[in-house]
């Protein structure tokens, strides 16, 4: 029987251009062909994160060959850090928590034969109970329905909210049954009526919050529901909050057992069974000879048209195509890109975006202790803790009875994850250690950290310089710029052949699924860029542009 659409799963379809991407990477006709006196040309890759690996592979499968250039380690912002001697046990840096209506990204999860488990967010099975701290009070709970009244009564104002402020419900029905007529006739009413607005003028001018009172919002922004607080966000356009909700990015999460590391890496080393010009075992680890190319610190148009990309031990190789997936401020500032390769307008965007600060600080433990009952009230020991102190969020990550858990003792944004940016690592542990002290008095955690812990500020490292984007009031027009560079047609010569995709080109920041679909964005203006095409029973992105394309605003 035919799935019913109202059955059918939340996915990152859209909001603003819905194009079906698990399923164009999933049919069997492929992505697309290049020509045949192309194959074994080099392209550039510029980043081996998940939107530059992906990419890499897919234009591998076709006959390219992919030359990934990287400044640090494979990945990007999925990071995961094993702990000294433990094997399997990780510390998930970056990206930790995985939507399943990131289909794109399980599509390549799933192929690499990856497992996943349900991440433990409050108030949710995967964590047997939830602790909330505010004001110096604590509620424990084991669903939400455990929490005071107000607790209910925010969690229903939300909800209620984003109803009357976005036809919430009706998105998610055309999401469902992939219609793309119906998402955009809400979709592009709304982009000009909250571009400007932030997260925080919609929660405070809804009606569902301004019938209530002013610690309602308080609530909401410390603790909020689905991931935790949202006051980290309030600043941000009302646009990526409605983004993250709508697609279901804030439910239903897993995280990648022994880290999430390994998609990348993954890709790196598979050898898939359909390839054109390869042999039979290439992979793209076999056409780097086993490591990347260093840090591009140059990008540049040479006399004959070629983009010319210089390493920064000074080799300069020369491409009719380039993917560059970076931070976009490395573009004005740890290299040296020659202007006319943008065009101003979109330098503005590359420059401007604006992106957000996180820190996390992480310790194993010998075990998972806080499933043990306190033997005075029969609760948890230990739970999953959101509060209002220095930690906000304190996770726990059960690896089995017989192994280390892992405490990520705070995960904090912005001015909570600036305190943290000049602390040593001791310190760190120490200053949340003492706040969750007075969350559980009596219990010692101390006794149950075994090995070095390890922490992260994303703004602090050169290659990131940020956890990812944060799109101000204002930043449409921005965004817009950046997620459409792959259709060229129009550009002037000097402009085209370079194509950007990755978290900070997405309209959805902070999820791989954006990262994913630029990724693949980007394989589809690589392929045409080359002369090539897709097949006419699988159109990519750019085929069904016009059709689904963002609206956008004047300028």
């Amino acid at each position: 029987m035919a799935e019913t659409a109202d059955k059918r799963p939340i996915t990152v379809f859209g909001p603003d251009f819905p194009f079906p991407f698990d399923d164009w990477i999933k049919h069997p006709s492929g992505l697309g062909r290049i020509p045949a006196a192309r194959h074994g040309e080099e392209v550039a890759i510029i980043g081996a994160g998940m939107s530059g690996m992906l990419a890499a592979y897919e234009l591998m499968k076709m006959g390219l060959k992919p030359v990934i250039y990287e400044a640090g380690r494979i990945g990007g912002r999925l990071r995961s850090q094993s702990f000294e001697g433990a094997e399997g046990i990780i510390a998930e840096l970056g990206g930790m928590r995985f939507p399943v209506s990131g289909t794109g990204f399980y599509h390549y999860a799933d192929m690499l034969g990856l497992k996943s488990k349900p991440f433990p967010n409050p108030l949710v099975e995967a964590s047997p109970s939830t602790v909330i701290d505010l004001e110096g009070e604590t509620y424990y709970a084991e669903k939400q329905a455990d929490l005071p009244p107000i607790f209910q009564e925010v969690a229903a104002a939300w909800y209620e909210a984003l109803e009357e402020g976005s036809s919430f419900s009706t998105m998610q029905k055309a999401i469902r049954a992939r219609d793309t007529k119906a998402l955009k006739a809400v979709w592009d009413k709304l982009v000009p009526l909250w571009d400007d607005r932030s997260f925080y003028d919609f929660v405070a001018t809804s009606p569902a919050f301004a019938k209530r009172s002013f610690h309602h919002r308080e609530i909401f922004g410390q603790v909020g529901f689905g991931t935790g607080g949202w006051d980290s966000d309030y600043p941000n356009s009302m646009l990526e909050i409605l983004r993250v909700v709508v697609t279901n990015c804030d439910d239903n999460q897993r995280w990648i057992q022994g880290g999430v590391e390994q998609v990348p890496r993954g890709l790196w080393k598979c050898r898939p069974d359909k390839m054109v010009h390869w042999p039979k075992g290439t992979s793209l680890e076999k056409l780097h000879a086993g490591a990347p190319r260093p840090a591009v610190v140059k990008i540049a148009r040479s006399p004959s048209g070629h983009l010319a990309i210089t390493d920064r031990w000074g080799a300069t190789k020369f491409f009719d195509a380039c993917l560059v997936t970076c931070h976009s401020w490395l573009l004005t500032t740890y290299m040296q890109v020659e202007e006319r390769i943008f065009s101003p307008k979109l330098w503005m965007a590359l420059d401007r975006t604006r992106f957000m600060q996180s820190a996390k600080t992480f310790v194993m433990v010998d075990r998972p202790f806080w499933k043990d009952k306190d033997p005075r009230t029969g609760r948890d020991l230990m739970s999953m803790t959101l509060t209002d102190r220095l930690t906000r969020g304190t996770y726990l990550f059960d690896n089995g009875d017989d192994k280390p858990g892992v405490i990520c003792l705070s995960y904090s944004w912005m001015s909570d994850a600036m305190k943290m940016l000049p602390l040593p690592i001791d310190k760190r542990v120490k200053l949340a250690l003492d706040a969750l002290k007075r969350v559980y008095p009596t219990l010692d955690i101390e006794k149950h950290i075994i090995g070095d812990p390890i922490t992260v500020s994303w703004e602090s490292d050169p290659n990131f310089l940020g956890a990812f984007k944060g799109a101000l009031p204002g930043h449409y027009r921005y965004n817009h710029r950046m997620y459409c560079h792959f259709m060229q047609d129009d550009m002037p010569p000097d402009e085209k052949g370079i194509f950007m995709a990755g978290d900070g080109v997405s309209w959805t920041p902070g999820w791989v699924e954006g990262a994913v679909q630029t990724g693949l964005n980007a394989v589809w203006g690589i392929v045409k860029h080359l002369g090539g095409e897709t097949p006419k029973d699988n159109p990519g992105p750019g085929d069904r542009y016009d059709e689904l394309k963002p609206i956008e605003l004047p300028d």
